[in-house]
């Protein structure tokens, strides 16, 4: 008679542990799409267990709309990150905090990494300024910053880099004017600003450069105390509910998204137009599809190519999956855009389409505060290129333009452009 086999049985939930990804694939086959192995994750699931950086620990990946939109809405998913830290792609950073105990300590305003009601607290304060009354009002303003970079492109050598010339100044210009930062001091936030962002950053160094940006934004906030000017940085100044390391990260948080990711659109719109050629010129027959092609853009290219972090809060099932407090997941939000199931071929680029939906801007209480100032910098910026350069095309080979993929907000590093 033969032993009983003793093997033991592999569950369903084991199964799913051993065949996990290690975070999230970043290399693309093709500079507009996202990279093939992220989208045959989410061809064969809605949500999986994904293994985090920098230890391996489990946790989970979700790349469907339908959940995306719920994980995002939902207040059991947090955006305070406890430690030990983890991130699906890989981050030196991180390295040095392996044997952190407790929960980091929040930076002063920085009120994306918040939950109610310490967000609702800071994100109230600014609501009134991003409002698309109040962006129509900035509309002239941001309408000659367009025309003073296009009449500096013309000027300038041709050919030249148009992330250099054109969709870095453009907003970082509007979004200075709009807290009060002085423009010809933008080389002491811009270099902090990309190390924040720049994904093998030290943690030495990712630290220096926020205490920087803390230091030359505290400067300003005692200039503004002192003399205050009609601009953000003055009414948050003069606001007796906020300590001054508060205003300083709400407008450090202001300063460096409302710029980085605006010029990351702008050029690589940009380009994915001029590859397109049709829809460039649709947009310049029709300049009424304009509003709906800046949508469909943010839709197809999605920047945020890391995805969206969250922290389970407590245990709980959550469609058909058991998970548990202190645990990560991510969403996907470039697998959420590319999604058939929400969209109508989604892999295409369609000016006249329908991108009502899409996830650029988030969803819930953490959709970007400043996306009607994105969305009306865009709609000005490339009405204003097609007018004034209809003959606009790429100077060097699609696959020679440098691609940004080590930086949280996916890009171009520059775009050589000739006219």
């Amino acid at each position: 008679m033969s032993a009983p086999d003793r093997t033991p049985e592999i569950t369903a939930s084991e199964t799913a542990a051993a065949e996990a990804p290690y975070g999230i694939p970043l290399e693309r086959d093709h500079p507009f799409d996202p990279p093939a192995a992220v989208m045959a994750l989410h061809r064969g699931a809605e949500m999986r267990r994904m293994r985090y950086y920098p230890e391996g620990r489990l946790g989970w990946l979700v790349t469907s709309h339908r959940l995306a939109r719920k994980v995002l809405a939902d207040t059991r998913f947090s955006s305070t990150l406890g430690s030990p830290a983890q991130v699906p792609i890989p981050m030196p950073a991180l390295e040095a905090y392996l044997d952190f105990e407790g929960d980091f300590p929040l930076t002063p305003g920085m009120f994306i990494e918040m939950d109610p009601p310490d967000h609702t607290r800071l994100r109230r304060k600014l609501t009134g300024v991003f409002t698309v009354k109040r962006m129509k009002q900035l509309e002239p303003r941001i309408a000659a910053h367009v025309q003073d970079r296009l009449d500096a492109l013309a000027a300038g050598p041709n050919p030249a880099d148009l992330v250099a010339e054109f969709a870095v100044p453009v907003p970082a210009m509007m979004i200075c004017e709009l807290l009060g930062v002085p423009y010809d001091q933008r080389e002491r936030f811009e270099a902090d600003s990309r190390a924040i962002f720049t994904t093998d950053e030290t943690g030495e160094g990712k630290q220096a450069a926020m205490l920087n940006l803390f230091a030359f934004i505290g400067e300003l906030v005692a200039a503004k105390r002192a003399n205050p000017t009609d601009d953000l940085l003055s009414d948050l100044a003069a606001d007796p509910e906020l300590a001054d390391e508060e205003v300083a990260g709400m407008a450090i948080l202001l300063l460096v998204a409302g710029h980085e990711t605006t010029a990351k659109m702008l050029a690589l719109g940009t380009m994915a137009l001029l590859e397109n050629r049709d829809q460039w010129e649709l947009l310049r027959a029709r300049p009424e599809l304009m509003a709906g092609g800046v949508e469909e853009l943010l839709r197809y290219l999605t920047i945020i190519h890391t995805g969206l972090i969250r922290q389970v809060k407590e245990d709980f099932e959550f469609e058909g999956h058991q998970i548990k407090a202190r645990e990560y997941v991510t969403v996907s939000v470039q697998t959420a855009n590319r999604d058939e199931a929400h969209f109508i071929e989604p892999e295409k680029l369609d000016v006249t389409g329908d991108a009502k939906g899409h996830l650029t801007f988030g969803h819930g209480v953490h959709q970007c505060l400043g996306q009607q100032l994105a969305r009306m910098e865009m709609r000005i910026a490339f009405a204003g290129l097609i007018e004034r350069f209809p003959g606009l095309r790429l100077a060097v080979p699609v696959a020679e333009v440098p691609l940004v993929t080590g930086q949280s907000f996916y890009g171009v590093a520059e775009l050589p452009v000739t006219w």
